[in-house]
Parts: structure tokens; C-alpha cells; sequence
């Protein structure tokens, strides 16, 4: 890595690698906001601001595209739950409040084994996508959800049989 061409305040970190990981960084971020381009949007802007700023330092434990990957997975959880927390408010005051509008963009595969990935529970479904979709192995996976290998393998391994399972189903039903 040039030294021009790594970021300030984050030296690890090389302008060129987060260009080369923008397209998979920003599908990650689709998929954390229910496919809405705009938040996705916002939200890769933000990841890149907190790596730009040095906010959020990458140090070599893992992989560059992990590391990114996290960073979009914290920033997504926590704007979430601001977002709950302002709705239970709503809720509690019963005010009328005008919601964003949620695109209805899914990835493309087909629409059974999209609908079964979907009916998974959040930690398997995230797995799946985060091996499948965005070729992590399912350590780093593991990495970008917060979890242990562990247990990012169990999640896998479950996801896979009740994918089987309803997959098996939904073609016998046919």
C-alpha cells in the first residue's frame, strides 16, 4: 500500500481496498435496511465517515472486508433502535407520524428460496447472506455479527437444515 493512498487517520486502511469493496460494502447495507436505497445509502456514507475519522480503527485482526462489514452491521443496529425507541414513544403518545417509504427492492434469486431465507430467524438469516451472498466464510461472518465461531456455525448449521426443510416443502407442494 502507497503511502498516499492510505487513509489519514485510519494508516491500515488503503483508499484503493474501499473502493474495491464498495459494491458488496453497499449490498450489505440493502440488506440491513429492508432494501432502501436511500438509508442504504446514509448508511455506507456513515461507515465511511467513522473510518475516515478514525472513529472506528481497523488494527489487522481480521479482514479488511469484515471489519467494514461490522462497522455497516453496529451503525445499522444502532439506528435501528433509535428508530424503535422513537416509535414506542409515538406509540405511548399516540401521535400521528409520517413513516419513510420502503422500497420493495429483493435480491435476485428466486422468490420461494428468497421467501424461505426471509421466514429464518434474524441471526440464521443473517448468516446465510452474510456466507452465500456476500462470500464471507462463516468465521468472519461470525466477526461481523458480533457472535462467536462457535456459534455462528451452529446458526449456520441450523439455517441450512430449515432451509432444506422448507425448501423440501415448498417444492412438494408444487
Amino acid at each position: 500500500m502507497r503511502d498516499s493512498d492510505a487513509l489519514e487517520n485510519n494508516p491500515h486502511v488503503s483508499r484503493s481496498a474501499l473502493a474495491a469493496l464498495h459494491g458488496e460494502v453497499y449490498g450489505w447495507a440493502l440488506s440491513r435496511c429492508d432494501f432502501n436505497h436511500a438509508a442504504a445509502e446514509d448508511l455506507v456514507q456513515q461507515a465511511y465517515v467513522e473510518l475516515l475519522s478514525g472513529k472506528a480503527r481497523f488494527d489487522n485482526k481480521s479482514s479488511l472486508k469484515t471489519f467494514v462489514f461490522s462497522v455497516v452491521q453496529n451503525l445499522a443496529r444502532s439506528r435501528f433502535r433509535r428508530l424503535s425507541s422513537r416509535l414506542r414513544l409515538v406509540k405511548t403518545y399516540q401521535q400521528d407520524v409520517v413513516g419513510e417509504t420502503v422500497d420493495n427492492v429483493e435480491p435476485r434469486v428466486d422468490e420461494g428460496v428468497w421467501r424461505a431465507v426471509r421466514a429464518l430467524p434474524a441471526r440464521q438469516r443473517d448468516v446465510i447472506e452474510l456466507v452465500f451472498c456476500r462470500d464471507l466464510t462463516v468465521e468472519q461472518a461470525s466477526a461481523v455479527m458480533g457472535v462467536t465461531t462457535g456459534t455462528g456455525r451452529t446458526h449456520y448449521d441450523r439455517a441450512k437444515k430449515a432451509l432444506r426443510d422448507r425448501l423440501r416443502d415448498w417444492v412438494e407442494e408444487e
